[in-house]
């Protein structure tokens, strides 16, 4: 593996024009295809094979009306006056005929006919119905809904809510912080604007080819909204990092007198192995999400797999070129020909690593002590899909929500559908009749009552409206016990069918829940055979795992605990806590341990190297935390600084995603990582490195040290290597 990427490295170095030219020509040819074929993506979460997505696709094709989105536009009545009072009646009316006439809007009921009226008669719902899902809806539709927000004529109260409000989460400028603060990181590590430049133009560059790509993929599958904006957060993190982990080795080897060339081959074959194999465990976690078998899953973790795969192309192939151009001038111009003692100095991590191994059986307990008492919060973890309660406060998706729940009781903003379908029109009519006996004798249904039926009569709607909100627990009760009533009416050719948004999110939620143990188990044991095949152990690939389970603990105990349990969480702009999305968990672990796994091979690869030539176990700890601290550190704070940019979206998912990630980063780059792990690695010692003869010889040998290196570094030697 060194000497492929020692010649790769070289290659890139020699023929630097050549490289940049072909990058460059790769990134144009993305960018037409991106603007030429770039589609939209989606907004929608379902999964197939699902009841309530089954019920769904049944009605595209025996109620069509019924499959495209609907929503409600709630209106209130001035104070003092209810919606019977005719001037506001009139301007009720008004309204359901400005609703009529937005585009794609194919049915406006009136509160009057479809009896959606407060018991106070002081408000009321419009019931409407697109011809289109909601991700599939025009702009003119979805901005002319919109604009009915306001107030009519007799200072009706009129606000659109519903499920096409969700809208597309957006980059802004929030996120450029994120990216001004790894400038930043960079320009103070590397002390030269030269080094600093380079290393963020080509995360940036790689980050604009996996976006590309990207959006050339929409125009043949879809693809969910927040997989760009995941892309981006990942791939800039990772881009950064991997171009610094090689930057770095390349300066120190500078440092030391090396030649430019060899110096660039050199950094590519050891710390470029680094990065490879830290990609590959990234690769290895988000595409992993793929066998959860939820397609927009799939869809988002190949979307980021693919931009941190480019990434890592660029750190091996176009970093070594851009070195190349700029020589000695990535060193600070005090450095470039000060001796190499004054570059190579020990600093902080040297200090550090000593400590932590003389202290290291304190550290280790008060560490894992310390991430399990963060971890506590797990155990009241919620999880359901986003509804009107988790949008921001002042939109009128937010707003619409409250003055339902206010009017109508938390469980209007999220009625049940029961679809009834067989063969004979009288059937569907009498199993209807039982289903709503059924639904009205349960403890939290407030109203069950018919929605519509087909022409021909052999498909029935049911609406049941439940008492406890959306992402309630108690709701998710409801639609198990009501799937539990109704199942034993379906006789004969009968079938009948739970659905709505609200069993939509049950279902994604269970789904999410039964995959999670199969998707660790796939993800953790193909990077736990790639860490073994990499560090040639048992114990480094096993403590790495144990470390992650430490990280992902903690990092989702602190979420809950200002997501969910609202601590501390109007500082992160979240005014109504509720329970977390349903696919954060299995994202953040897909990603995180992806990212620790990066910092594992980053730290340990040089205690590995340190080991392998030669030092004691315990000196290898220290000098490989030595030279890897400062990198690290600057890659976890320049990866942080990046998630954390996008804290300040305002899309809750969004959101969470960033801060989730961001705190664990954090946890497992300084806590774990540069703690815990070398105070393992000093408490086992040689043991550490313990590797069975007989796994030793099955095992392919891959060189990440680049031990077998052995490449002559003066122009006299290497002309006399080729003589021999």
């Amino acid at each position: 593996m060194a000497n492929l990427l020692y010649r790769l490295g070289r290659f890139s170095y020699q023929r630097r024009r050549l490289v940049a030219a072909v990058w460059a020509l790769f990134l144009v040819l993305l960018g037409v295809g991106a603007l030429t074929l770039g589609g939209k993506t989606a907004n929608t979460f379902s999964i197939p094979g699902t009841e309530s997505q089954r019920a769904l696709d049944a009605l595209k094709q025996e109620l069509p009306a019924a499959s495209g989105a609907s929503s409600t536009v709630v209106v209130k009545a001035p104070d003092g006056k209810t919606l019977a009072d005719p001037t506001v009646k009139a301007a009720v009316g008004a309204t359901v005929t400005k609703v009529a006439k937005v585009p794609e809007v194919i049915g406006a009921i009136d509160p009057f006919t479809s009896k959606a009226i407060s018991p106070d008669g002081t408000t009321g719902l419009i019931s409407v119905q697109f011809d289109k899902p909601a991700d599939e809806l025009s702009h003119e539709s979805v901005d002319g809904y919109d604009g009915l927000s306001g107030l009519s004529s007799g200072d009706l109260k009129v606000v659109p809510g519903g499920q096409i409000k969700a809208g597309v989460p957006e980059i802004g400028a929030t996120e450029v912080i994120g990216v001004a603060v790894a400038a930043v990181v960079l320009v103070v590590t590397f002390g030269s604007l030269v080094a600093a430049g380079m290393t963020l133009v080509t995360a940036l560059l790689g980050v604009l080819a996996g976006m590309a790509g990207l959006f050339i993929v929409t125009a043949f599958t879809d693809v969910s909204s927040t997989a760009p904006i995941l892309a981006l957060m990942l791939g800039l993190a990772v881009g950064i990092d991997y171009s610094l982990f090689i930057s770095s080795r390349h300066r120190s080897q500078l440092g030391e007198g090396m030649d430019p060339e060899e110096s660039v081959a050199r950094a590519t074959a050891t710390a470029g192995s680094a990065v490879l194999f830290a990609g590959a465990t990234v690769v290895i976690a988000l595409a992993g999400l793929s066998v959860v078998g939820v397609p927009f899953l799939t869809a988002m973790g190949l979307a980021a797999a693919a931009t941190v795969l480019t990434a890592v192309l660029v750190a091996l192939t176009l970093l070594p070129a851009l070195l190349g151009f700029v020589g000695n001038r990535v060193l600070p111009r005090k450095l470039r020909k000060a001796p190499a003692a004054a570059v190579h100095k020990e600093g902080f991590g040297f200090r550090w690593g000593r400590l932590v191994t003389r202290l290291r059986v304190p550290i280790v307990a008060i560490g894992i002590i310390g991430l399990g008492f963060l971890a506590i919060p797990v155990k009241d973890m919620q999880l359901a899909l986003p509804d009107g309660a988790s949008a921001a406060a002042g939109t009128n998706q937010r707003v619409a929500y409250d003055m339902t729940a206010a009017a109508f009781g938390p469980g209007a903003n999220g009625p049940l559908v029961v679809v009834v379908q067989s063969n004979d029109p009288a059937t569907s009519n009498a199993v209807a009749q039982q289903v709503l006996g059924k639904a009205q004798g349960l403890p939290d249904v407030v109203a069950a009552q018919p929605a519509a039926a087909s022409q021909d009569g052999t498909t029935r709607l049911l609406q049941v409206i439940p008492k406890s909100g959306p992402a309630s627990e108690e709701t998710s009760d409801l639609v198990k016990n009501l799937r539990s009533a109704v199942k034993p009416l379906a006789t004969g050719d009968a079938s009948i069918s739970v659905t709505g948004n609200t069993a939509v999110g049950v279902d994604v939620s269970n789904k999410l829940s039964d995959a999670l143990p199969t998707y660790l188990f796939v993800v953790i044991g193909l990077s736990f055979l790639l860490l073994l095949l990499a560090f040639r152990s048992v114990l480094v690939p096993l403590k790495a795992t144990l470390g992650f389970v430490l990280t992902i603990g903690a990092t989702f105990g602190i979420t809950v605990a200002v997501f969910q349990q609202g601590h501390l969480a109007k500082l992160v702009g979240i005014d109504s806590p509720g329970p977390l999305v349903s696919f954060l968990p299995i994202i953040m672990m897909g990603i995180l341990f992806g990212l620790a796994m990066d910092y594992e091979v980053f730290i340990v690869s040089r205690v590995r190297e340190e080991f392998v030539h030669g030092r004691h176990a315990n000196d290898a700890t220290i000098q490989g935390l030595g030279h890897g601290a400062r990198v690290v550190t600057a890659a976890a704070l320049i990866m942080a600084s990046v998630f954390a940019g996008f804290i300040l979206v305002e899309d809750p998912i969004i959101k969470a995603i960033g801060f989730g990630l961001t705190i664990g980063v954090l946890i497992d780059a300084f806590v774990v990582r540069m703690t815990l792990v070398p105070a393992i690695l000093s408490l086992l010692g040689d043991r550490a490195w313990w590797f069975p003869k007989w796994l030793d010889r099955i095992t392919p040998k891959v060189d990440i040290e680049g031990e077998s290196l052995n490449v002559p570094d003066k122009p006299e030697e290497k002309e006399l290597a080729e003589v021999h």
